[in-house]
């Protein structure tokens, strides 16, 4: 794989992981902060993981396409 594609997969991951932990986070911090760390860390990645890969990255996906980008050529 293309350094490019890789640093474009990793900014589009970062761009749907990081708002979604925040928001869950903000969300729920509370409820799980009595759990100990190992067990938030397992609800955590349990939800936002499957989130990130069928909706968040192809929602993000979906709103990329929507924008006209010069194709570079090789």
């Amino acid at each position: 794989m293309r350094p490019k594609f890789k640093l474009m997969g990793a900014v589009k991951t970062w761009l749907v992981i990081y708002p979604s932990i925040t928001l869950f986070l903000l969300l729920f911090g509370k409820q799980l902060s009595p759990l100990p760390l190992y067990q938030r860390t397992f609800i955590l990645s349990s939800i936002l993981v499957p989130w990130m890969l069928f909706a968040g990255v192809p929602a993000l996906d979906f709103i990329i396409s929507l924008f006209p980008f010069k194709k570079i050529k090789k």
